[in-house]
């Protein structure tokens, strides 16, 4: 999992190689790297312009999103500049990597506000206090700015067949599954992301060497000095199968309840504690426990508390061992709702007026219309969700406001 680390590197840099996939160009003498990027961050006299772009595409985020963020604070630890770009402009046509199909556009609204909602979650992680250490920037300040002559110009740096040559894109290609010309603007106006922060080196996922690619090019074209590509693995869900994601249902949600939270990942699956460890923990990877469940624990706690603190993570665990032993009385648990008392198909401020949460469903409407629900942390925002069957519910927990909560059951 981790890139390989030189003979000589120096000691102080290892915290660079840790959960790192892949570091391009990975040689002095490749392409136009005079330096690898130890050698530029051991040799450096300024701090390097470290970028992440995140699209708000959703309300809320997982571990799995976590991971570059937590390389963002650690090149924040080492002096540099963690420079976070909020896609609100190129969220509005979603990134097509690992799409079969197009995304649905979202409006400027709908981006505004998860955009709010992505500062909040990842606050916990990075230092927002140390001046000089953080700039948060919105790609539209430069994106809604691009005239026909310069997109013209992006666009002509790419061939259709390099387009084509994305993985997505290629097999939607392939299957005869339409691309929409929008589509392959996106990668370019990461790119020139880039090109408008002035990149040193670009953060992401295995899945994002493409769009990264694509800025070193286009800072090469408009006469910078290309960026370093850093990579990091895909988290594994819980289920210990497939990548983390909230569709499948095998997440851990950042706003998550601190006791939910903890209970997920104390049944972390055994072959996935590693990576658990190495890419959502700074704890020294050869002190850890040696048993599996003891493993399971102290990845639990460590996680909670970084994001809730040390006093909630105590309670979480004293919570946890109080419903394994089957004493909820003394445990502030979750409370379940069993949906064998609500006939299906059904809406959910029914549901929400049917399990306590509201005391009626004028009350679940205007709870619902001002943002205070929430199903798995995410926030919803139709009246009108229906579900069709208890199925779809199951397991999941529906939330309003900060303090009120159930584990629908059904």
């Amino acid at each position: 999992m981790t890139a390989s680390v030189s003979s000589k590197t120096p000691q102080n840099l290892t915290w660079l190689y840790r959960g790192v996939s892949e570091i391009f160009p990975d040689q002095p003498d490749s392409d136009d790297a005079a330096l690898s990027l130890a050698q530029r961050l051991a040799q450096t006299d300024r701090p390097l312009r470290v970028k992440l772009g995140i699209d708000p595409t959703g309300s809320d985020i997982h571990l799995g999103h976590s991971i570059p963020v937590r390389k963002l604070r650690a090149f924040q630890d080492a002096g540099h500049t963690a420079v976070l770009i909020i896609g609100d402009f190129t969220a509005r046509i979603g990134d097509p990597t690992g799409k079969s199909e197009v995304r649905r556009q979202l409006t400027s609204e709908e981006v505004a506000q998860n955009a709010q909602t992505y500062l909040d979650q990842v606050r916990p992680i990075l230092d927002f206090d140390t001046p000089g250490r953080l700039e948060v920037r919105y790609n539209s300040e430069w994106l809604s700015k691009l005239d026909l002559s310069k997109i013209s110009e992006l666009l002509s740096t790419m061939t259709v067949g390099q387009m084509l040559a994305k993985e997505g894109f290629a097999e939607r290609y392939e299957k005869e599954n339409p691309i929409f010309l929008h589509e392959f603007l996106y990668p370019l106006m990461q790119g020139y992301d880039s090109v408008a922060v002035q990149a040193d080196v670009e953060l992401g996922g295995t899945d994002q060497k493409f769009n990264i690619a694509v800025g070193r090019d286009l800072q090469r074209h408009f006469g910078q000095m290309p960026q370093f590509g850093l990579l990091m693995p895909i988290l594994i869900g819980t289920d210990g199968e497939k990548k983390m994601s909230k569709s499948l249902g095998n997440y851990v949600g950042l706003s998550e309840d601190p006791l939910w939270m903890y209970q997920k990942l104390e049944k972390t699956p055994d072959h996935l504690l590693e990576q658990y460890f190495e890419l959502l923990t700074n704890l020294p990877l050869d002190g850890l426990p040696e048993q599996p469940r003891d493993r399971q624990k102290l990845l639990a706690f460590d996680i909670v508390s970084q994001y809730y603190g040390k006093d909630a993570a105590e309670l979480a665990v004293r919570d946890a061992q109080a419903i394994t032993a089957g004493n909820t009385n003394s445990a502030k648990a979750v409370p379940e709702f069993y949906l064998k008392e609500v006939n299906f198909p059904a809406k959910l401020f029914f549901i929400l007026g049917k399990s306590g949460l509201c005391s009626s469903g004028t009350e679940a409407r205007r709870q619902i219309q001002g943002g205070g629900v929430k199903l798995d942390g995410d926030r919803v925002s139709d009246v009108n969700l229906t579900f069709e069957s208890p199925s779809e519910l199951d397991g999941r927990v529906l939330q309003v406001g900060k303090n009120k909560s159930v584990r629908l059951i059904g």
